[in-house]
């Protein structure tokens, strides 16, 4: 059973192509003067610059992020800034299903 070698590219990589993106190069342009495999992860890339995701770019491959597995942050007050998008994520989340759970019991 052979493990699935992913390709990692540096930072400069990903940033390169996305400014070249951002420069309105074709997809299949930036793949060929990058060396990019898929086409797919340079859309990935461009979505979470867009998004203002810079920090996914210098994760790496397959790290959950979301469920907090991915690097604490630089500094305490980075931290506790994402534990309280975090929490307040939760309690929203939590919010919408009391109000889904009244409407199920008034049918």
């Amino acid at each position: 059973m052979s493990k699935k070698s992913g390709v990692k590219y540096p930072l400069e990589v990903k940033m390169k192509a996305i400014e070249m993106k951002s420069d309105g190069i074709p997809v299949k342009k930036i793949q060929e003067a990058l060396n990019i495999k898929s086409e797919s992860q340079v859309y990935a890339w461009w979505y979470w610059y867009r998004d203002g995701q810079l920090h996914r770019l210098e994760q790496g491959a397959g790290k959950q992020y979301t469920f907090g597995h991915g690097p604490e942050g630089s500094t305490k007050e980075e931290v506790l800034i994402n534990q309280n998008k975090a929490l307040k994520a939760h309690v929203e989340i939590l919010k919408k299903y009391i109000q889904l759970e009244r409407k199920w019991y008034l049918k």
